[in-house]
């Protein structure tokens, strides 16, 4: 039976559906993103990762969010468009979602209770925090917006070799 963040589920921006079971066995990454945010440029860096590491196992998915400064007013069509032309996203972007608060989409009040932030805190602080997913659905870590896509490069290769 599946469990962890396998028990989710959304849409694609283009209003597909998105299953997190259909991951089972891959690492996830799963960030909540904008568009008009001073981390922005991270769709680069969570690009360069995806292209490298798709191919072995890796699994990112974004979940545009504009809960914070009003930094992702677009559509899912602005958004979708916004990352392929400035970024050359081609990694797994969802529908838009709130990430905190009672209208939180269910996934990600499961991972924040599961990776909690500085001194202890669910609540997501702003745009690009990242939540790294084992294989098996367990959530393995949570890192700050501040932190570089290139950053997690140890820990993605420690849960691929697990």
């Amino acid at each position: 039976m599946a469990h962890g963040v396998y028990e989710f589920s959304s849409k694609t921006l283009d209003g597909k559906p998105l299953n997190l079971a259909d991951f089972e066995g891959k690492v996830l990454l799963i960030v909540n993103t904008a568009s008009k945010c001073g981390f922005t440029p991270q769709y680069e860096g969570l690009q360069a990762l995806h292209a490298e590491l798709g191919q072995k196992g890796l699994v990112i998915i974004g979940f545009p969010c504009n809960q914070f400064g009003g930094q992702e007013p677009g559509t899912e069509e602005v958004i979708a468009s916004f990352c392929q032309k400035n970024y050359g996203v081609d990694f797994l972007m969802a529908e838009k979602v709130d990430v905190k608060g009672d209208q939180a989409h269910p996934l990600f009040k499961y991972l924040t209770s599961e990776a909690k932030g500085i001194l202890g805190t669910e609540a997501i602080k702003w745009n690009f925090t990242k939540f790294l997913v084992r294989k098996n659905g367990e959530v393995y870590d949570r890192y700050a917006p501040t932190t570089k896509p290139a950053d997690l490069k140890a820990d993605i290769a420690q849960l691929m070799a697990e």
